[in-house]
């Protein structure tokens, strides 16, 4: 039935996501991250080392990704110029502030790590690499692309949050969908999220996130990260959100160029092809 959502096959990718985001899990890190009981943390991880993707460490009690995770990528292709577009002024931005700075994009309920700086950052308490990912309802570039979505396709994202394992919590819910949301959002142009939970570091860090835009609709979001103690809120608002926003409206108009540029190229390939 369209619309149906199979819980088993749910928590069997937040599992195989969350042992790949982190390296290396214990069952019970596994159980805890996931959000599911014991007993259904083995009986998944015990299915995936069966399929092979997923292996014991041979000195302690840890489950690791194979190689075998790589073959679920084989069929993917992005044919975005997002990141190489966007790489410049992610390194200015951690040049100009030394905070990481994250390129994300939105899969299903989960945003996704494109690119960043944390590796160039001497500020990163975590090297977060592409192709971490976070919950899209508890996050500030999650909270960025719900607010400059539409209002229907907003509510189906909300809606499709609530039937995962973890699923935020109802002030969480309630809050994002309150019609003032996206109009707050929208006329301040980012997000703050303070002491954000789903980190590698619970708590310990906040972030600034901003929208970029493609042919007219939010398509990804830049993301600065700061230590929550480092400075209050306010602070890091007035300090960072300029240059975010410019480094947001750049990239948008880099891709706009882009879309421009494509037709042009076409048009000259055909004439190419038939001799004119």
């Amino acid at each position: 039935m369209e619309g149906a959502h199979i819980r088993s096959i749910g928590r069997a990718l937040a599992v195989l996501r969350a042992v790949n985001q982190q390296g290396a899990m214990s069952m019970m890190q596994i159980a805890n991250a996931v959000g599911i009981p014991y007993p259904t943390a083995c009986r998944i991880v015990h299915t995936l080392q069966e399929e092979g993707m997923l292996e014991r460490e041979p000195t302690r009690k840890y489950y690791r990704p194979t190689a075998m995770v790589n073959a679920l990528s084989h069929g993917y292709q992005d044919h975005s110029d997002l990141v190489g577009l966007a790489r410049q002024e992610l390194e200015g931005l951690t040049a100009r502030h030394f905070w990481p700075v994250s390129l994300t994009t939105r899969v299903g309920q989960h945003i996704l790590v494109r690119d960043c700086t944390h590796a160039l950052s001497p500020m990163a308490l975590t090297n977060y690499q592409p192709g971490a990912s976070f919950p899209l309802v508890e996050c500030a570039s999650g909270h960025v692309m719900l607010a400059f979505s539409d209002e229907e396709q907003r509510a189906s994202w909300l809606d499709a949050s609530e039937n995962f394992d973890l699923a935020p919590d109802q002030h969480t819910l309630m809050r994002l969908r309150e019609p003032g949301f996206a109009a707050q959002v929208r006329e301040q142009g980012y997000v703050l999220r303070g002491y954000n939970q789903f980190t590698n570091t619970p708590g310990r860090t906040s972030s600034i996130a901003v929208p970029i835009f493609s042919e007219g609709e939010v398509c990804a979001a830049l993301t600065l990260v700061f230590f929550s103690v480092s400075m209050k809120q306010e602070t890091a608002v007035e300090r960072y959100v300029p240059d975010l926003k410019k480094a947001a409206q750049a990239i948008t108009a880099k891709l706009a160029g882009q879309h421009e540029a494509a037709p042009v190229a076409a048009r000259a390939a055909m004439e190419l092809r038939a001799g004119v």
